[in-house]
């Protein structure tokens, strides 16, 4: 039954096979016992739910949903909730399988799962929004829960959506529950410095790449932020006040560029008045995909998917990538870069803050006690510094590239466990 649903449902999916081919790669370089191997790349569970709302005008719409998770041998699963019009099964089974990978990359005692429901939210009001998250949180509930999986936001969700999945899951169980899921808002059991958690994880790699390649982190080094975001703004904040020379940023609405230096902290003071980057003073427009192949020393890919790929990695100049977004560079444009010389430290190690924090969100939950921000953002920066040193040593050690070194050593780790934990039964 598993290579039915393995070989049918999930690998019809481009990112799914696009996993499984990293997975494939990263087995041959660790040398994995052929059974985990075979194990890690099929999910433990797949749930799919109906999801009936009451419209605003009366009519009742059923959306589907669904929950992945992929392996749970380390730990409870972690991984968000994504409310997208595109959203399919194998998509979220690709990502419960890079959570696991992450997780365990970083070393947290978490395993890997992914949720999410195929709808437009920008198509929702806040009452219709609320109505799918309450009833497919019900509809997911009996695989959930702080000991269990503990879902986050993720595209198209946010604090809010996560404030009602735990309110949801409290109201069922009959008392107040806030580790069933991180995100949350302060006020009811979120983490200071989870908002910032990500984009400071960037930066905190793209530190001690620079180090490495001996990038100084000073007014010499010129850096491209795509994204403005809640990675890109706060990759770039954190970058600039290094005292890097951020010559351009992006978002939806393209990019601006001043060869002598961005403010950022003005950049970010006029995206909150106007809503986009566009019409920014002092700088000259361009597009995203022109900020790609400025002549810059470190490019951070913070916005979509697969932005670089075998048509341009050979125009891009920068000699140091950390991918702040998941899936920025396609296999193609990966293998092009590395023939080039240049450093990509992988999404599964470069944004693992978020799920870092999210980590320290439930461990608070479930102890009742609260961190103070700077001890949260001091824990992060041991975890990132420690990962991306063990994920540099593996990469020496196999002699490959840091996105195969980074899933070989994730992979490594949970071999170990699940040779421990041996097959039951």
């Amino acid at each position: 039954m598993s290579e039915y649903i393995g070989d049918s449902i999930f690998s019809s999916n481009e990112l799914y096979r696009s996993v499984m081919n990293q997975l494939d790669r990263a087995c041959s370089i660790a040398g994995l016992d052929p059974n985990v191997a075979d194990r890690l790349k099929k999910p433990k569970r797949a749930l799919v739910v109906s999801v009936p709302v009451r419209m605003d005008d009366g009519s009742i719409h059923t959306f589907e949903g669904y929950r992945v998770q992929h392996n749970m041998t380390l730990g409870p699963g972690k991984g968000g909730i994504r409310y997208h019009q595109d959203v399919t099964l194998s998509e979220v089974a690709a990502l419960a399988t890079l959570m696991t990978m992450k997780c365990s990359l970083v070393g947290l005692p978490l395993g890997g799962a992914k949720g999410g429901v195929r709808v437009n939210p920008n198509l929702l009001s806040r009452a219709e929004k609320q109505a799918l998250t309450r009833r497919y949180t019900t509809e997911i509930s009996m695989i959930i829960g702080p000991d269990k999986d503990i879902p986050a936001s993720d595209v198209g969700t946010d604090g809010q959506t996560m404030a009602w999945v735990m309110d949801t899951f409290s109201q069922i169980k009959g008392y107040a529950i806030p580790g069933v899921v991180t995100g949350k808002p302060v006020d009811i059991g979120g983490s200071l410095g989870r908002e910032e958690s990500t984009g400071r994880g960037v930066v905190f790699c793209t530190e001690e790449a620079a180090k490495i390649l001996k990038i100084p982190m000073n007014q010499q080094t010129k850096v491209a932020v795509q994204g403005f975001g809640k990675v890109g703004a706060i990759a770039a904040r954190e970058i600039h006040s290094l005292g890097t020379k951020v010559v351009a940023v992006s978002d939806v609405s393209g990019g601006i560029y001043n060869e002598k230096g961005l403010d950022i902290p003005a950049c970010m003071e006029w995206v909150q008045k106007n809503g986009v980057l566009k019409g920014y003073p002092n700088a000259q427009a361009i597009t995203n995909e022109e900020l790609l192949e400025l002549n810059v020393e470190i490019l951070l890919p913070c916005a979509m998917e697969n932005v670089i790929t075998g048509k341009n990695a050979a125009k891009v100049k920068a000699r140091l990538i950390a991918e702040g977004a998941n899936g920025p560079i396609t296999p193609e444009g990966h293998e092009i870069l590395v023939q080039k010389g240049v450093v990509v430290v992988p999404d599964i190690l470069a944004n693992a803050g978020g799920v870092i924090v999210s980590y320290f969100e439930w461990v608070q939950d479930i102890q009742s006690f609260f961190w103070q921000e700077n001890e949260v953002n001091s824990r992060l920066k041991t975890l990132m510094v420690q990962a991306f040193h063990d994920v540099h040593g593996t990469t020496e050690k196999l002699k490959t590239d840091m996105r195969s070194a980074a899933l070989a050593r994730a992979m490594m780790r949970l071999e170990k466990a699940m040779l421990l934990r041996g097959l039951f039964p």
